[in-house]
């Protein structure tokens, strides 16, 4: 991937210095991080499960800086983060719209967000209440160990779909569904949760292709690694993985096939248009 002579966002936010921490009396185990895995597989807020576990405690608030310059990870989200925000906001004003770039928070361990307490468990995330997409960049480690799934754009996917997250919050489309979730059964609730996962997927495709278009980033091997990283989360992938079988009502973030083919999507048509999840027939 090639990022060399991209620009750096002005947009990130580190609260590693000495590692943001829960306070208070409770902690955290091996057992409850197992269990708020095991909660987000069946689309339980993974939060819930680590609030509860540690105790009455609240997230204590590091203070947030510009990471440091010979940190070579922060500076990779922080270029990928860059091309992001000059790809959304080049889409946004041929529309006659204007893209608000988000902020990325870099954390360690635990901080406090408007949507609760962000743990390192829960995976990359992105907080409407507060427009900040959360990373422990811990993550980018297991997705090499756990998932079987490295490389530097499967990095950059991961950041790209958490972006289409952001994208959805702007055009409205995460309040809509937020509203229908809360009059819908689980299952139709979780099948909303799909579209709109899937959707940030298509949206990652589409970052990928006008960046590439503008900026050339891709070399030999980018696509194969952020299409391995698709399929490596796929709802079906983990379930199997941490119980045997597959329950496709608990489905949250679609099957590792429906994650490829969005961001495949996206990939090839450049078309945000083509990313409405909503009305497909099938996914």
């Amino acid at each position: 991937m090639r990022l060399d002579n991209g620009r750096e966002s002005n947009n990130i936010e580190d609260r590693r210095g000495g590692g943001p921490r829960l306070g208070g009396r409770g902690s955290l185990g091996l057992g409850a991080v197992v269990l708020a895995l095991v909660a987000m597989y069946f689309g339980v807020d993974p939060s819930v499960v680590l609030d509860l576990a540690s105790g009455p405690g609240t997230a204590v608030q590091q203070p947030a800086g510009a990471p440091p310059a010979d940190d070579p990870q922060a500076q990779f989200v922080s270029k990928v983060l860059a091309d992001t925000e000059d790809t959304w906001g080049e889409i946004f004003r041929a529309s006659g719209g204007r893209y608000t770039e988000p902020k990325l928070v870099l954390y360690s361990g635990a901080t406090g967000t408007a949507c609760g307490t962000g743990q390192a468990a829960m995976g990359p995330f992105y907080c409407p209440g507060d427009t900040r997409v959360y990373l422990d960049m811990s993550f980018f480690g297991e997705m090499q160990r756990r998932l079987n799934a490295p490389g530097d754009f499967a990095r950059a996917y991961v950041i790209a779909h958490e972006i289409g997250h952001h994208v959805q919050n702007l055009l409205g489309t995460a309040e809509r569904v937020s509203r229908q979730q809360r009059s819908a059964s689980p299952a139709e609730a979780n099948q909303l949760s799909v579209r709109m996962e899937l959707q940030a997927d298509c949206y990652a495709g589409i970052w990928a292709h006008h960046a590439n278009q503008s900026r050339q980033i891709l070399e030999p091997g980018d696509v194969e690694e952020a299409l391995n990283a698709a399929s490596a989360i796929g709802d079906d992938r983990l379930q199997k993985e941490a119980q045997g079988y597959v329950v496709p009502d608990a489905f949250t973030h679609g099957t590792s096939a429906q994650r490829v083919r969005w961001f495949k999507r996206g990939l090839e048509t450049g078309d945000p248009r083509q990313c409405d999840t909503f009305a497909a027939a099938s996914l």
